[in-house]
């Protein structure tokens, strides 16, 4: 009888083994794919990371002053349908694509003066150059169409 209570409590021990093995591994596999996921998603958010926009008051050559909203776009493609949607219902500014590396400055309507006191962020809306349709409000919170539940450009 003592060996049968060996026995068993060594195949006890083994299936407790196998179960732990697989509770581990199913828990590193868990992670791994945690893991690709947030790359990917880092990947698909790379260009628009590095997308801005902002209103600043700045002297044109003949010294006058001058408000205009600018937008940088640091990455290495350019940016298309560049938007920059006015508070209030006002009209969208529509600026068309943004080339990789610079920034473009347009100038701003009268109104903003009013409320201008220094540079702030400005929303901003564009499509990526793997066409997916971003946008990033005045406090930075980037969001894809996606996320947003607009409709992609195809």
């Amino acid at each position: 009888m003592g060996s049968d209570w060996v026995n068993a409590a060594g195949s006890v021990f083994s299936a407790l083994g196998t179960v732990g093995a697989f509770i581990v591994g199913f828990v590193l596999l868990r992670r791994e794919q945690n893991r690709e996921a947030e790359r990917a998603e880092d990947e698909r958010r790379g260009q628009a990371a590095r997308i801005s926009a902002w209103i600043e008051e700045y002297r044109k050559p003949n010294d006058a002053r001058e408000l205009a909203f600018h937008v940088h776009n640091a990455s290495e493609m350019p940016i298309y349908e560049v938007e920059l949607p006015m508070p209030e219902g006002g009209e969208t500014e529509f600026v068309g694509l943004v080339p990789p590396g610079q920034t473009i400055r347009r100038p701003a309507p009268e109104s903003w003066r009013r409320s201008y006191v220094e540079p702030e962020p400005v929303e901003i809306e564009f499509l990526d150059s793997a066409g997916r349709r971003w946008k990033r409000n005045e406090q930075g919170r980037l969001t894809s169409a996606a996320e947003s539940g607009q409709n992609t450009v195809r």
